[in-house]
């Protein structure tokens, strides 16, 4: 039987919504030119945040694995909205930003790479919908 997951979103006043995602609460809102009080994130940026954060532990869980230490993983994700409605995103490109001193390289890109075609179920949707790229910078200390 297939896993379902449950977010429910309430709306509270004028364009602010709280959604609880398993247990977890969090307001989304507009921005004010549109009627919000932006008091939250936008619905759509919330894209950019799944897919970062699902890639990201998908990344550290392998990296992990392989005994590859770091000091710290910075996953943006910049998000090419259309300029005709309904707006939605044609692109979108992951920046895998590690921090380390002497990062193997070719480690780094292979838990980007399975992550990215086999492990993230965020990306494996979106590839269904728009351009995904990326790329892996290192920041020694």
């Amino acid at each position: 039987m297939a896993t379902k997951e449950l977010a429910t979103t309430t709306w509270l006043e004028n364009m602010a919504f709280e959604t609880e995602i398993n247990g977890h609460k969090f307001i989304i809102d507009a921005k004010t030119e549109v009627g919000g009080e932006n008091r939250g994130p936008q619905p759509k940026p919330l894209m950019l945040a799944a897919l970062g954060g699902c890639t990201a532990m998908d990344v550290v869980s392998m990296l992990k694995k392989m005994r590859v230490e770091f000091s710290n993983l910075a996953v943006k994700v910049e998000g090419e909205l259309t300029d005709e409605h309904p707006k939605h995103f044609s692109k979108m490109h992951v920046i895998y930003e590690f921090t380390g001193k002497d990062l193997p390289m070719d480690k780094l890109q292979k838990a980007v790479d399975l992550s990215e075609e086999r492990y993230c179920g965020v990306s494996v949707v979106y590839k269904k919908a728009l351009e995904i790229t990326s790329e892996i910078k290192i920041i020694e200390p």
